[in-house]
């Protein structure tokens, strides 16, 4: 399977959170992971970064963060030119998709831990 570098957006130390699961699952599967959240700490050995840096060689966002937290960030997830972004179950938001849309950015809704169960990532 081909890496796919994938940033974390909403990544958190909380073990009983989902993207926490993602993180450790996405690393076992072979994927580079980027940690971004507003909580400080390491998930899967990678350090947690404020959404700041933006990055120019992610081929997926999965999102772990609500829609009500989504609007500041437009500009840095758009700016970030992945090739697709993952609206994990209550994450989606039909702005952010179309934003997305019209930069040439492939959307999902589904769950990243599935499309990896599956090996549909």
């Amino acid at each position: 399977m081909a890496d796919k570098k994938t940033l974390i957006l909403g990544a958190t130390p909380d073990e009983s959170r989902y993207a926490y699961l993602a993180a450790n699952r996405l690393v076992r599967s072979g994927h580079t992971i980027v940690n971004v959240g507003i909580k400080t700490g390491e998930v899967a050995g990678v350090p947690i970064e404020k959404p700041e840096i933006i990055h120019t060689d992610i081929d997926t966002i999965t999102l772990y963060l609500g829609p009500q937290h989504q609007k500041g960030l437009y500009d840095y997830i758009i700016g970030t030119k992945p090739k697709r972004i993952i609206f994990n179950p209550g994450t989606e938001n039909a702005e952010l998709r179309r934003l997305a849309h019209e930069n040439g950015i492939a959307t999902d809704y589904a769950c990243t831990l599935v499309l990896l169960s599956i090996g549909q990532y």
